[in-house]
């Protein structure tokens, strides 16, 4: 925790916030405010009551870019920490309060479609567009947004675009930063920067960047364009085989996808993680898992180079019937959440995940250290119910491996992430270090994995710094979120 740098007491920023705004905008209750100071990286302590993080002054409900204008130029005057949040999906820590007295400045009430631009495909929200709402409306026409995040009942556009989000079908569409073609964003100082819609520039460096994946250190996202697709589920076709072992499974993914074919879905599951999803047919092996889509010609062409890849292995094929089912049930909403909740007070367990990436050439040797490393070092691996990967994004160059690992809680609430959830996230993030690879994939870095930032980047950190001190001179933005706290 740090301490507010502001000389503001919070009656103060509340009565200055109820001026600039309206009274209905300024939320002050404790319990909306306790619920604000953490996110899902501390859930099993937010279901038991616990929220140990410095409690915000308030939440701000922004209706406007001119209301997040002025909220963000007061507290850089003023020298108070803002978290900035929409759809409340993050995992990380990138929405827990480290600051006393920070503002929770809540976009999710922009939530205007502004334009669905059919003839130049891309459509232009607000930040608090549901990414839901506005898929349902695409597809009414024919277009899809292409992005499905397993949060896709939940999420918005601020956040998905601020953590550099990805959804299921990226082997096929890309991930958040290759479908934003525009932006507007509000900096510390409260000036409002857009960068406009055009296909491709070469007019220096891509400054999308410098607020794509920003989770709210630099900038806060009030607009986005993105790029839409041709909707056409009629033709898409399912794939699953069975196989021996991850390396056959790596192998198999690898050669489809460097062989120039871009299937929307391309799997990968430890026999563990196979388990938890495909118990009914997994047999103990490792699930590979496919799923062609787009127009007739291009589904019907990469499912026979699937099918003649896998041949090269021994492999058993799945029903695609049950791939389907599965494809069909993969996002989760409040009624996944709620669920969770109660199987987390009834039964004293957890799940979580941790992903990063890495070369074709070491994604198995990664697997591999990861599993054997929390296997023998993990003080509580007794504890584990399961501990297993998948690989769930594939690239030209590589991969990302998704770490799935559910506990038996065996201490009180309050040690619960100390003893189980940072040394295992810990582990699986030095050791994708160690072989050249990426701490993070597609959650953000949040606050929890900022310790490895300056290891990530080496000496390209610099950069990095140099954006901070240069749009947030007076630290108000996120304190401890991708740069750490002793930064």
């Amino acid at each position: 925790m740090a301490q507010s740098l502001s000389k503001l007491t919070r009656e103060d920023i509340v009565a200055r916030l109820t001026g600039l705004l309206t009274a209905d905008q300024v939320v002050t209750d404790t319990e909306e405010l306790r619920l604000a100071s953490v996110d899902r990286f501390k859930k099993y302590q937010s279901v038991h009551g616990i929220f140990d993080a410095p409690l915000p002054a308030a939440i701000v409900n922004a209706r406007s870019t001119e209301d997040v204008s002025k909220v963000l130029a007061f507290a850089n005057d003023n020298r108070i920490n803002v978290v900035a949040r929409t759809g409340r999906t993050g995992t990380e820590g990138g929405l827990e309060t480290a600051v006393e007295d920070t503002i929770v400045l809540d976009g999710s009430g922009l939530d205007r479609i502004l334009s669905v631009d059919a003839e130049n495909m891309q459509v232009t929200v607000e930040c608090g567009v549901p990414l839901q709402v506005l898929e349902d409306k695409l597809r009414e026409q024919g277009l899809t947004t292409g992005h499905s995040p397993q949060s896709k009942p939940l999420a918005q556009y601020g956040g998905l675009v601020s953590t550099r989000s990805i959804g299921q079908f990226s082997t096929l569409y890309g991930a958040i930063e290759d479908m934003v073609v525009g932006l507007e964003a509000v900096f510390p100082d409260g000036s409002v920067t857009r960068i406009k819609n055009v296909p491709r520039r070469a007019a220096g460096p891509d400054i999308r960047h410098v607020v794509i994946g920003n989770e709210g250190a630099l900038c806060y996202i009030t607009e986005v364009t993105v790029k839409v697709f041709k909707y056409q589920p009629e033709n898409n076709e399912f794939h699953g085989f069975l196989v021996d072992d991850m390396a056959t499974g790596v192998k198999a993914i690898r050669e489809v996808v460097t062989n120039g074919f871009k299937p929307s879905v391309v799997r990968v599951y430890s026999p563990e993680d196979a388990r938890q999803h495909f118990s009914h047919f997994y047999r103990g092996k490792v699930v590979v898992v496919f799923v062609a889509e787009g127009p007739k010609g291009l589904v019907r062409a990469t499912s026979e180079e699937i099918v003649r890849v896998l041949d090269q292995y021994p492999h058993e094929k799945v029903d695609p019937g049950l791939i389907e089912d599965w494809f069909d049930n993969l996002n989760w909403g409040v009624d996944k959440i709620e669920a969770e909740k109660q199987v987390m007070l009834a039964k004293a367990e957890l799940g979580y995940t941790t992903e990063v990436s890495v070369d074709w050439s070491r994604t198995v040797e990664l697997y591999e250290n990861v599993i054997r490393r929390i296997r023998t070092e993990f003080p509580a691996a007794d504890d584990l119910v399961m501990l297993g990967a998948h690989s769930s994004h594939s690239y030209q160059t590589g991969t990302n491996l998704y770490f799935v690992y559910d506990y038996r809680i065996d201490c009180e609430p309050r040690e619960e992430i100390e003893k189980y959830h940072i040394p295992l996230n810990a582990i699986i993030v030095e050791e994708a270090l160690k072989v050249g690879g990426s701490m993070v994939h597609h959650h953000g870095i949040g606050k929890y994995r900022a310790p490895w930032t300056t290891q990530e980047h080496g000496s390209a950190y610099q950069i990095l710094a140099k954006l901070k001190e240069t749009f947030d001179p007076n630290g108000i933005m996120n304190k401890g979120t991708i740069f750490p706290m002793d930064a």
